[in-house]
């Protein structure tokens, strides 16, 4: 179902990430133009709103609103975004709910000039912080987290932005990648536990950018380009490239497990680790695992004639399980990538048409076999069931869905928005209770062990989506628009 609010289809079962963030210091380019760019390679992370704000040593402009990057930005309203200086933003959200109000950066003029901040993940103590500040008469004009970190660098002490930024991070607890900016500075911060990703590069002119990931750094010719590491601040300004560990990482890390199962670009490496490869690594370790489930004991040959991904995150993964398990690989959908991006509301006789206006079958691909769909995640159940009857429709004889990913049984509380427990399918049935209700002849599900075997990785990141373990202690009872409950 459309949501005329969010633009975005409400049978959408993936996980959603709330943004992505850019900073970029280049002296002699239109820093404007590179930001938008930057944003256009990371407009996947987020499609609800976007917005950029520059500075060029003396003053400070913004713009932003709702909607993709190529929506909000048109020469005209950049015309006036001039300077040296840039942090942009593209939005998904997760504290706070879809509206103007809540586009970020957010740009405020305070006693030591002004400051705008962009943010790419969630405070879980946020509520409490804005309490304090709010007793302390601090005015609040949105429902977002984002805004609570602005109030809190603008009254922290210090003689240096960056004494200012390390006596916040002592207060904040959960997921951030920021991008600071103030008249003559822009400040890349990350979290110790390491959460989001963020990365640094080199211009080709001499100056540098951040952004959340490499394919945007990439697009603006980077190169030297290595990780913000956890816990650290880095300034980019005209005192070169400074870095500060400004509070101790945390060891082992917390990086989230679905920037590689779902939301990074493929050609994003994040600590060392290529997102296709992993991808592919995971639909391997899943065929593997899911063998036994699938095996003609006559022949020791799987039971199926064809591997089908949904695109676009499943691809590298179908590719590996069609690898090891001997199954062709072959499409089976064909994506149309402009749906749940348009400001135009689907009529009721289409909108019952739900997935099938996002997805259209390649008949003779599936027609009189027995499919193997490969998918990344089910959250809510709302579009493996759809798929399934899509497949069928064009003649498949049995559907089998493996997952690249353990079920999803519990709330994230650190950027990612899946919804909480009550609108997970796998949090309130068995694997077998899902398969029914889906509609599926089998259902498989990737391990925690093979998933961190794709990985090849035994810690260091953040699995409590499927474990229910947290890497810090978080209020359960938390939701995305929890400060709407005060401020409407």
């Amino acid at each position: 179902m459309f949501d005329s609010q969010t633009n975005s289809y409400l049978d959408d079962d993936s996980p959603h990430e709330e943004c992505g963030v850019i900073g970029i210091f280049a002296p002699s380019e239109d820093v404007a133009r590179m930001t938008f760019f930057g944003l256009f390679a990371l407009q996947h992370r987020g499609q609800e709103a976007a917005g950029m704000a520059v500075a060029d040593g003396v003053t400070m402009s913004i713009h932003k609103g709702m909607g993709l990057v190529s929506h909000v930005f048109t020469p005209n309203s950049m015309a006036d975004l001039n300077g040296h200086y840039a942090i942009g933003h593209t939005r998904y959200s997760t504290t706070g709910s879809s509206s103007l109000r809540n586009a970020q950066p957010f740009m405020i003029e305070t006693i030591h000039g002004p400051l705008a901040l962009a943010h790419n993940g969630n405070l879980i103590n946020s509520a409490e912080l804005r309490k304090e500040l709010m007793q302390q008469g601090v005015g609040f004009s949105s429902s977002s987290d984002t805004e609570v970190m602005t109030m809190m660098l603008a009254r922290n002490g210090g003689d240096t932005w960056e004494e200012r930024i390390k006596t916040a991070m002592k207060k904040w607890v959960g997921a951030y990648s920021l991008v600071i900016l103030t008249r003559d500075c822009v400040y890349a911060v990350r979290d110790p536990w390491g959460f989001r990703p963020l990365c640094i590069g080199l211009l080709p002119s001499g100056g540098h950018a951040v952004a959340s990931e490499v394919g945007a750094l990439q697009t603006l010719g980077c190169d030297a380009i290595r990780d913000v590491k956890p816990g650290e601040v880095v300034s980019l300004s005209n005192n070169a490239l400074k870095v500060m560990q400004a509070i101790p990482s945390v060891t082992p890390s917390a990086m989230c497990v679905f920037e590689h199962i779902y939301f990074a670009r493929p050609d994003q490496t994040w600590d060392g680790i290529n997102v296709h490869h992993v991808r592919q690594r995971l639909g391997e370790e899943l065929a593997r695992e899911v063998e036994n489930g699938l095996l003609r004991e006559a022949d020791k040959r799987i039971m199926a004639d064809v591997v089908i991904p949904v695109p676009d995150s499943s691809i590298p993964a179908a590719i590996g399980f069609s690898h090891v398990s001997g199954i062709p690989y072959n499409d089976g959908f064909i994506k149309n990538r402009y749906v749940g991006r348009t400001f135009i509301e689907p009529t009721d006789s289409l909108r019952k048409r739900g997935v099938a206006l996002k997805f259209n079958v390649i008949n003779e691909n599936v027609r009189d076999k027995r499919v193997v769909m490969i998918d990344d995640s089910i959250v809510r159940g709302n579009t493996t069931g759809p798929l399934i009857k899509l497949l069928r429709n064009a003649g498949a004889k049995e559907v089998h869905v493996a997952i690249t990913c353990p079920p999803i049984a519990h709330p994230c509380f650190m950027g990612v928005d899946m919804g909480m427990r009550k609108g997970m399918i796998a949090h309130k049935r068995t694997v077998d209770e899902i398969r029914e209700f889906v509609g599926a002849d089998g259902l498989y599900y990737l391990s925690v062990d093979g998933m961190m075997r794709a990985l090849n990785r035994k810690d260091g990141f953040c699995q409590a989506c499927f474990t229910g373990q947290y890497p810090v202690a978080v209020d359960l009872s938390n939701v995305k628009t929890g400060f709407e409950k005060v401020t409407k």
